[in-house]
C-alpha cells in the first residue's frame, strides 16, 4: 500500500542550479522508475541561507518532494541520500491526514500565486 510522503534534501552549494536541479532529477526518476513510486508535488526553492554551518558550507540549495511510496523503500531511499556527497541534509516525514490537508492547500495557494 502506498503511503504519503514529504522529503526535503539541501543540496550542497557549489553546484550550479542547473546541477542542483539535475540532482533532484535523479532522485525523482529514482523514486518513480526503480520504485514505482509517485510524485505528488515538487518545489525548487533554490539557494538559501543555512542556520548552522554543514560540512563548512553556510548555505544550500533546498528541494521538496511529495510522493507516494511503499513505507519498505523508503529505508532505500534515505541511504542513497546518506551515500550521496551532493546531499548535506535531508527529511523524509510521513504526512498524516492533517498533513496531506496542510500540503493540499499550500499547493493551491501556490498555484493561486503563480
Amino acid at each position: 500500500m502506498l503511503k504519503h510522503y514529504e522529503n526535503i534534501i539541501i543540496i550542497t552549494p557549489i553546484l550550479s542550479d542547473d546541477q542542483a536541479k539535475n540532482t533532484a532529477k535523479e532522485y525523482e526518476d529514482y523514486l518513480i522508475q526503480q520504485k514505482k513510486g509517485k510524485i505528488v508535488h515538487q518545489e525548487h526553492w533554490g539557494l538559501k541561507k543555512l542556520a548552522y554551518p554543514i560540512h563548512k558550507k553556510q548555505s544550500g540549495c533546498y528541494h521538496l518532494f511529495e510522493f507516494l511510496l511503499t513505507p519498505n523503500f523508503i529505508s532505500d531511499l534515505e541511504l542513497k541520500l546518506r551515500q550521496d556527497e551532493r546531499i548535506l541534509r535531508f527529511l523524509t516525514v510521513q504526512l498524516n491526514k492533517y498533513g496531506i490537508e496542510y500540503a493540499e492547500r499550500r499547493r493551491k495557494k501556490l498555484l493561486k500565486k503563480g
